[in-house]
């Protein structure tokens, strides 16, 4: 959030008496108070400010029509005024976090945003978890995942941890074998074997675009739906929600964690409410945070 600034006028002559010297000084501390400083949060509008609203960066499906939803519904009768900011990359909603453009994101899973905090050295923490987009291998041309084969391509994310959790959904149905011991940063070179499947790495927005040039996509859920697909009935093959470690989850910069509009916001994400409209909107290619663990 853009913090007011605080202009202090130019002192055009000397103070020729102490009396004169102490009006001016006044006078600096009379402006300063009712204009504000950088270092007031009330001033800002910042976390200091329970009546100011909460800005928000999010993925624009589903994250912000989740965060729609509660504004248009919830957030009045919470005493939360809601404002969404959508970001249709998976880098800059975390660094308008960092500096303060923005008090809060809502777009991305633990696993992805503690690899961004060791590898960008921000400081960003979650606050709770709220859905789950179960990550799903698309294809324009086949019917069933048993249908790849040799000399097909595939196009997985090319980010380290959706590419691990891309590798892993292929191992677990059989299409490719993981060395022993690859983890959720599993990467090409973790392929014991492709079983003559070619891979091309793409950044996450750019996959469901490439399925008119490749055989199979892995795609992230919110991609998968913001290009028309409905991951529950045209994936082949889907992530199973029970016990899935990517859950998408409301974050903060480390110290905005207690904002009482922080807090009233993470409530209402953890509400019924919001699990039913998850569930009647998206029909099992969103699933509720409570219905995955």
């Amino acid at each position: 959030m853009t913090k007011s600034a605080v202009t202090r006028s130019a002192v055009t002559r000397s103070a020729r008496t102490r009396g004169g010297a102490a009006l001016a000084t006044a006078a600096l501390a009379l402006s300063l108070t009712a204009c504000g400083t950088d270092s007031d949060p009330a001033a800002s509008g910042g976390p200091g400010n329970a009546d100011a609203p909460l800005t928000v960066a999010a993925s624009p499906t589903p994250h912000a029509d989740i965060l729609g939803f509660v504004r248009d519904n919830l957030a009045e009768e919470a005493g939360l005024k809601l404002e969404i900011r959508e970001f249709t990359d998976y880098v800059l909603p975390n660094t308008a976090t960092e500096n303060g453009e923005v008090d809060a994101n809502y777009f991305q899973h633990k696993p992805y945003l503690d690899d961004v905090n060791a590898k960008q050295g921000t400081h960003l923490v979650p606050v709770t978890g709220v859905h789950l987009e179960p990550l799903g291998l698309y294809s324009s041309t086949l019917k069933k995942a048993s249908e790849l084969g040799a000399g097909d391509t595939v196009a997985v994310p090319n980010d380290t941890t959706n590419e691990g959790r891309a590798l892993k959904l292929l191992d677990d149905h059989g299409l490719i074998e993981l060395k022993d011991g690859a983890g959720q940063d599993a990467t090409l070179a973790d392929i014991a074997d492709a079983k003559g499947l070619e891979f091309k790495e793409l950044e996450a927005a750019a996959l469901p675009r490439s399925l008119e040039d490749v055989d199979a996509a892995v795609v992230n859920g919110n991609y998968a739906i913001e290009a028309g697909l409905e991951p529950a009935e045209d994936a082949l093959a889907l992530e199973e929600a029970e016990g899935n470690p990517y859950v998408n989850l409301l974050v903060v910069k480390e110290g905005d964690e207690d904002d009482q509009r922080v807090r009233k916001l993470a409530g209402l994400l953890a509400s019924e409410e919001v699990a039913d409209f998850i569930e009647k909107e998206y029909r099992g290619s969103v699933v509720a945070a409570s219905d995955a663990s």
